[in-house]
């Protein structure tokens, strides 16, 4: 099967994902920076989740470069991750709505650490499709910073119990990792 219909959906359900996510900030009604504060929550939810769809977007695009083919279970599995990415939103509000409290903040953890598995068992499907000299296994190998990512995720979600801000600084930390575009591709194909 032909990947560019996958590519070209998954583009405008993040596309979306974003738009609903942005529709979700509220303008304050006085024009003073005082009136600002309440907001700034929400604000830096926002951003952080922002952050976090442009770097599966990012990597989504990276990936897709490399793949040769799709079959069935790929679609689903990047139906599965595209899920995950679309209850971001919800999370974010919640959790900037209630300024970080404990278990907005451990949900949050929760949907990162999902929606990090489906991306994990989207390549693994992908990986099942594609010949073992294929450029995608070849540039991605054995997923370590993807596991990497689901440990930070399992060791911040039940510590956001102890302190909300922990599970916040270790969801930073994943995003950081994450921020500059999968090199691992770019790399092979560029060989």
């Amino acid at each position: 099967m032909s990947k560019g219909r996958l590519e070209a959906f998954s583009d405008g359900v993040l596309a979306i994902i974003i738009t609903i996510m942005v529709l979700e900030l509220r303008a304050p009604e006085e024009g003073t920076l005082s009136a600002l504060l309440p907001v700034l929550p929400k604000f830096g939810s926002y951003v952080l989740s922002f952050i976090f769809l442009g770097i599966y977007w990012n990597n989504h695009h990276h990936l897709w470069q490399a793949v040769e083919t799709v079959n069935g279970t790929v679609l689903w599995a990047n139906l599965h991750l595209l899920f995950w990415l679309s209850i971001i939103p919800f999370a974010t509000s919640w959790m900037g709505e209630n300024q970080f409290s404990t278990l907005p903040v451990a949900l949050y953890g929760i949907i990162l650490w999902l929606t990090a598995l489906a991306y994990y068992l989207m390549v693994r499907a992908l990986f099942a499709c594609h010949e073992d000299d294929s450029l995608l296994i070849a540039a991605l190998g054995k997923g370590r910073k993807e596991r990497i990512s689901l440990v930070l995720y399992s060791a911040a979600v039940p510590l956001a119990f102890l302190h909300p801000w922990i599970g916040m600084i270790i969801y930073v930390v994943v995003a950081a990792m994450w921020l500059i575009p999968d090199r691992r591709i770019e790399e092979k194909i560029t060989e």
